[in-house]
């Protein structure tokens, strides 16, 4: 009877040692032969999956926001205005080591992003869902009297999206100098200066 092969999971264990790979030695470390090692997989079961590491940075892009947006609906789940904005800042900030790692797979596929046109229009519709989600939040914390600076909402968001953006670059160079206590500080202290 043959074997029946569950592919999204495959993939989605290819992206978890890809993580573990890169958390360890780096982009440059993450061959297809040493996470192939790291998944369990001979070298040649990768193909079918992702033909090329550019293939499986893409997909691990796209997993990483999806799993990304999961968390954040969720912590925001039943939360509206200020807290809410607080949570989807929360979840994209790199607080743990597990977003440290997604954070070191986003910024790869950055610098793919820079000469590839489809990366880039992937990335740019990624980001631009981000910024309507923090918009929406952000009017309700106006609405709702929470935030009252004398600020355009869309220099609100984009500062935002610089803040957490950055966090990552940040975070995934030098994890050990920014604490995720620092982390969440500055986005309070932020926070506190739009009311």
């Amino acid at each position: 009877m043959p074997k029946i092969v569950n592919h999204e999971l495959r993939r989605l264990e290819l992206v978890d040692a890809t993580w573990r790979i890169i958390a360890r030695h780096g982009i440059e470390g993450a061959t297809m032969r040493e996470i192939a090692t790291e998944a369990g997989f001979a070298n040649g079961a990768l193909k079918p999956y992702f033909p090329t590491k550019d293939d499986l940075i893409t997909f691990a892009f796209g997993h990483v926001f999806n799993r990304t947006n999961e968390r954040i609906a969720e912590r925001a789940s039943g939360l509206v205005g200020l807290d809410a904005l607080r949570a989807f800042c929360q979840e994209v900030l790199p607080l743990d080591e597990d977003r440290i790692n997604e954070a070191r797979i986003v910024i790869p596929f950055w610098q793919k992003a820079l000469t590839d046109p489809a990366k880039a229009q992937l990335h740019e519709q990624s980001m631009d869902e981000w910024r309507a989600t923090l918009d929406q939040h952000l009017r309700a914390a106006r609405d709702r009297g929470e935030v009252s600076a004398a600020i355009r909402d869309e220099d609100i968001v984009n500062q935002l999206m610089s803040m957490l953006l950055g966090a990552q670059i940040i975070a995934a160079m030098s994890p050990d100098e920014h604490l995720p206590k620092q982390l969440t500080d500055q986005l309070d202290a932020y926070l506190e200066l739009l009311k």
